[in-house]
């Protein structure tokens, strides 16, 4: 499907890409991985046509439709109608049909709008609504927020409507560029179920491990220039990866000392006329190595180091909320009501979707935000550490990372200038590094600047709000393995479901109906869940034991069918009910069907085909409606038959 050949990119004097040749073949499932800033983005540019290539050549077979997000759309519509415009070339397809309907006795005009029926149901013209409606609910937006104008929504819910459009497009090469970086950890879920099920070509820009472990059965790493293609998924190439440095890096040593004793030739013997021609030809050689120069990954030379100082002594009780409220305007709160506690040693994560409060819910905890109702308590001896998702609001973009590290150094006792500059070595920061605004580093600098602050302010409760977002794979393997050595607190929101997974030790959900603890991991929170269905399902602490006696045992399960038998009779008439509607609907839909194909001098044919798509749609939404009560009663009839 994609071949490319010998492609070189540089801009002004950056070579980005050398030299890239490998080929992406039809539903291959492609996971692109490599550092920040290696030239994985360009990839993308170059298929979409965005820029040209210095040298080589791309070649894209059989014309597939591509679908990809856009940075910063932008639309005078209403959410629903930006998101249908998933397809652009529909509304000309259907502008064409509705002239075509005003006469159709003419037989080239009823061939024409036989391939023009064809072409708009082989793009999925007839579903597109229905598909459009489920990628927005399940990226998280409401069926309040589909007649809103999409110029009202913030830039990352855009970028999800953005996202929700590509998705319902149904393109044969689907390009993402890291689509969980808008999202929460409820979408993410959603996005890998969705994705799993997409039957066309996939790359897939991303450093989250989750989406890549699940999704990618092709890894192809971009660093230093370099593209190189790995047949396997995320685990094979993290290991193959390993064995190709060890004899990269044994070449490049071999390489490297070669090198050395021809220049050590050269640099003795050109001046001598005896030696000349010798040194002329070993400089010839030095030059021809100079070209194929081996280049390690850079991954290997900036990861930089993470560590944590050990936590000061504290009381058992770190944070405790009272009928916690918050809201931005008078009378309209985000959250209230909520009562929760962290104690020394959890590691809590914080989920639940977007807008539910809780990068607020932690500002609140940082102290840099009051409630406005209820009480927000920090323990005895609590020394809090907050790593705001914006790292201007913890880390002054115009200050050196000499000076925003100094100034937490002097803040906290201070010391010796040299066991100062010791612990910037020990966070990856060299001579080159500290006086470098800190708004010019990249994301993962930055965050290892946010550590470095951290570890010099010694604090025993880490607040983390999405700590990975700029990190690459190493990054977050590194920021992973710390935190998990950590000895103190830690409250963290992030949408990195593996970071989630091998960190938190507890779970606290907000929903719209409140907030609830789980004593477990991530992986506990799902079982109790069901993968997230808290609202609709009681809390674990509240069922009651079952009891010893087998007579006991039989009545309470017989409470528990009665007190499920009215959704099961409701469910049952939806299911009946959707059956009878589709089996009519079909009988109406295979008679205008057949006055389309035998049209009489009577034939309406404008009328007809109004009719045809009015059916086609009431068929898929009844459908969909059988669909989800079959679903129910069958977790309802799984859910009695366990107890």
């Amino acid at each position: 499907m994609l071949d490319f050949r010998g492609i070189s990119v540089h801009y002004g004097h950056q070579n980005v890409l050398s030299g890239v040749t490998f080929r992406v073949n039809k539903g291959d499932r492609v996971g692109i991985v490599g550092p920040n800033g290696s030239g994985k983005s360009t990839l993308f540019r170059i298929i979409l046509g965005e820029i040209g290539t210095d040298s080589g050549e791309l070649i894209i077979e059989s014309s597939p439709r591509i679908g990809a997000t856009r940075q910063n759309p932008e639309s005078d519509l209403s959410l629903l109608e930006f998101a249908l415009g998933a397809v652009p070339e529909l509304s000309a397809i259907e502008e064409e049909m509705l002239e075509l309907e005003q006469d159709l006795s003419d037989p080239a005009k009823m061939k024409r709008y036989g391939e023009l029926q064809a072409k708009f149901e082989h793009l999925g013209g007839y579903d597109i609504e229905t598909r459009v409606k489920v990628a927005l609910g399940g990226l998280g937006f409401s069926v309040e927020d589909f007649s809103r104008p999409f110029a009202s929504f913030s830039g990352g819910w855009r970028m999800r409507a953005e996202l929700s459009r590509v998705l319902a497009s149904k393109p044969d090469l689907l390009l993402l560029d890291e689509p969980s970086n808008y999202l929460d950890l409820p979408a993410v879920e959603w996005l890998q179920k969705f994705l799993k099920a997409f039957d066309g070509t996939l790359m897939l820009i991303s450093h989250d491990r989750y989406l890549l472990r699940t999704l990618t059965g092709i890894t192809v790493e971009v660093d230093g220039g370099t593209v190189t293609r790995y047949e396997g998924g995320l685990d094979w190439y993290l290991e193959e990866r390993e064995v190709r440095y060890r004899h990269l890096k044994a070449a490049k040593e071999n390489q490297d000392r070669h090198r050395e004793q021809l220049q050590r030739f050269v640099d003795r013997f050109r001046a001598q006329a005896t030696k000349a021609a010798q040194a002329q030809s070993r400089q010839k050689i030095i030059d021809k190595l100079d070209e194929q120069k081996i280049v390690l990954p850079k991954r290997y030379g900036n990861s930089g180091r993470l560590r944590l100082a050990e936590p000061p002594p504290s009381g058992i009780e770190m944070f405790r909320a009272e009928k916690l409220g918050f809201g931005y305007e008078p009378g309209r709160f985000v959250f209230r009501n909520l009562d929760f506690n962290v104690t020394r040693g959890d590691k809590v994560a914080l989920v639940g979707y977007n807008g539910l409060g809780k990068t607020t819910l932690m500002r609140i905890v940082a102290g840099t935000r009051q409630p406005v109702e209820g009480k927000a308590v920090i323990g005895h001896n609590v020394v809090t550490g907050y790593l705001s998702q914006e790292f201007a609001e913890t880390i002054p973009p115009d200050l050196s990372v000499y000076r925003n590290a100094k100034n937490v150094w002097d803040a906290n006792g201070g010391g010796p200038e040299k066991d100062f500059r010791n612990q910037l070595g020990a966070f990856g920061f060299d001579q080159n590094d500290v006086e470098k605004p800190a708004g010019v580093l990249s994301g993962g600098e930055k965050i290892r600047l946010a550590f470095l602050r951290l570890f010099l302010a010694k604090p025993n409760f880490l607040l983390l709000d999405e700590p990975t977002t700029h990190l690459d794979l190493d990054g977050r393997r590194l920021l992973q393995e710390a935190l998990r050595k950590y000895t103190g607190t830690i409250l963290l929101v992030s949408h990195d479901i593996d970071f989630v997974r091998a960190v938190a030790t507890s779970v606290i959900e907000i929903t719209r109906k409140g907030i609830r603890q789980f004593p477990g991991g991530y992986d506990y929170y799902l079982e109790k869940t069901k993968g997230g269905e808290a609202d609709s399902r009681p809390d674990p602490v509240e069922r009651k034991p079952q009891a010893d006696s087998p007579k006991e045992l039989r009545r309470q399960r017989a409470a528990e069918r009665a007190k499920i038998a009215p959704r099961v009779k409701e469910l049952k008439a939806r299911i009946a009910k959707a059956e009878n509607k589709i089996d009519a609907l079909q009988k109406d839909l295979d008679a205008a069907s057949a006055e389309l194909f035998n049209p009489t001098p009577a034939t309406d044919f404008e009328k007809v085909n109004r009719l045809v798509r009015t059916l086609q749609f009431e068929i898929d939404r009844y459908t969909s409606d059988w669909e989800e009560a079959s679903l129910a009663l069958e977790e309802l009839q799984k859910t009695d038959s366990e107890e």
